[in-house]
């Protein structure tokens, strides 16, 4: 004897739709109405659960880590420094930081012309984080079904225990994301202490409060909304996107018309498709929509349904692939594009964006010259009648370890720096030093001559910098 797929829509059957002219009715200021997401295993959530596993390893571990003394990754605001994977960088290398959110930005546009919002999908934090939360939900409150009993159920023992558990399991994660959040900022060792013996300061406080406030709102209770209201991605992803582009899809020429059947029922004789009209894609989507209704900006490209779906074909023998990813032009029958006029462009800018900031950065030196003549007097006779020019000698040091330079000049036979000594410049520090430069006046053939700084590292032989300016002197009359 042949069995039904022992799945059924639970969701109320009136949905707004008027059955007369096939309309819907939305309300656009209609109160949020909760959204019980079913538990779903497959290839795609397979994936998701080793990006989640490695997004938050690197979110929770990565403040932790320490290279030469310094965490791997930690923002010094006091002290404007910012250090990343061993190397620190400080306000000047702002463009640094800019190329880098360019690059995510074009990156992003890349991705999306190829495959839609999978960054939505398998990566951005709201998801990721939510991801977790309906996680710790299912553990402690049960399967779908038994979360809507619950909550339609009157105030219990059993529930107030589970209603509790799961906020407090809730709270838990949101304070670990505020710490560790913070902790980017301030050293997470001290802060981690400090916070516990009241020895933070009140901003630390007050920071970490907040972002386990929002973690906790964001994640737990506004979910879907956040994608939905609260993303500006979701609503300019259309202008990125054409009909080549590679999204979650319903393939209506294979699954229409739709109807229930038995296992063994031959769809030919009933004249259906292969989708059985389950529900389970409504059931397993985190914003849910009903995929079926074609490309919605709500989706945001999780591939649950995907999953769902694929399990009810087998169980049904069909083939996979009734929902999948797929083109539009691939849905009606025509050849889809991978590179596009679109898709070439933000990925040649993404290109030479990444060329341009490697080779910045591997042609980055760790320490800079800077040289500004005392323009306020031309020049000056000392007493042993030699020439004298003023300077102020800018020397930053951009690398983790303090650097002793001394300092030469060359360009005129016997310039030489009065009182040169060597000049130490602290990590970070951007140090000015006042310099006089003296010439005798019989080598001085011009009245504006070249003149080169030269100061050279005795911490690292191999740092020399070098910088122009120019010497003025009296003129010899011919």
């Amino acid at each position: 004897m042949s069995s039904q797929i022992p799945v059924k829509q639970i969701d109320p059957a009136t949905d707004g739709s008027d059955n007369k002219n096939n309309t819907r009715t939305v309300e656009l200021y209609a109160s949020r109405k909760k959204i019980y997401v079913k538990e779903v295993k497959g290839f795609f959530q397979k994936i998701r659960t080793v990006t989640l596993w490695a997004l938050m390893g690197m979110y929770f571990l990565f403040c932790w880590i320490r290279i030469n003394g310094e965490p791997l990754i930690y923002f010094d605001l006091p002290a404007r420094q910012f250090h990343l994977y061993g190397t620190t960088f400080f306000p000047k290398d702002f463009i640094l930081l800019s190329g880098m959110l360019i690059i995510a930005a074009f990156a992003l546009f890349f991705v999306t012309t190829l495959f839609g919002r999978v960054w939505c999908g398998y990566t951005c934090p709201q998801t990721v984080w939510t991801f977790i939360f309906m996680w710790i939900e299912e553990r402690v409150e049960g399967s779908r079904n038994r979360r809507m009993k619950l909550d339609k159920a009157p105030n219990s023992r059993k529930k107030l225990i589970k209603k509790s558990l799961k906020h407090a399991l809730w709270l838990l994660v949101a304070f670990a994301t505020g710490l560790t959040f913070v902790g980017y900022f301030y050293p997470v060792r001290e802060l981690s202490i400090d916070l516990f013996t009241l020895q933070a300061n009140g901003w630390a406080y007050f920071w970490v409060a907040f972002f386990t406030v929002a973690t906790y709102l964001n994640a737990g209770w506004l979910r879907e909304q956040v994608c939905l209201y609260m993303c500006p991605y979701a609503r300019f992803q259309s202008v990125m996107i054409d009909r080549d582009s590679r999204i979650v899809s319903y393939d209506p020429n294979r699954g229409e018309p739709r109807g229930g059947r038995r296992r063994d029922a031959s769809k030919e004789e009933l004249g259906l498709g292969d989708c059985i009209d389950c529900g389970m894609c409504v059931q397993v989507c985190p914003t849910g929509i009903d995929i079926r209704d074609g490309l919605q900006y709500e989706c945001i490209g999780c591939a649950l349904c995907i999953d769902a779906c694929d399990e009810v074909m087998d169980k049904m023998a069909y083939p996979r692939g009734l929902i999948r990813y797929a083109t539009e032009n691939e849905l009606d029958g025509l050849s889809s594009k991978l590179l596009r006029p679109r898709t070439f462009g933000y990925g040649l800018v993404l290109t030479l964006m990444i060329g341009a900031l490697v080779f910045t950065l591997l042609t980055r030196t760790p320490a800079e010259l800077d040289v500004q003549r005392d323009r306020g007097a031309l020049f000056k006779m000392n007493g042993r009648g030699l020439v004298e020019n003023s300077y102020t000698l800018k020397i930053a040091n951009l690398s983790e370890v303090p650097q002793t330079f001394t300092v030469s000049v060359s360009g005129l036979e016997t310039a030489r720096i009065v009182a040169n000594k060597p000049v130490k410049v602290a990590s970070g520090e951007n140090l000015a030093v006042p310099t006089v430069v003296e010439v005798s006046p019989d080598v001085i053939t011009e009245s504006n001559s070249r003149l080169v700084f030269r100061a050279r590292s005795t911490t690292d032989d191999s740092l020399v910098l070098e910088t122009e300016s120019r010497f003025v002197g009296p003129e010899k009359k011919r």
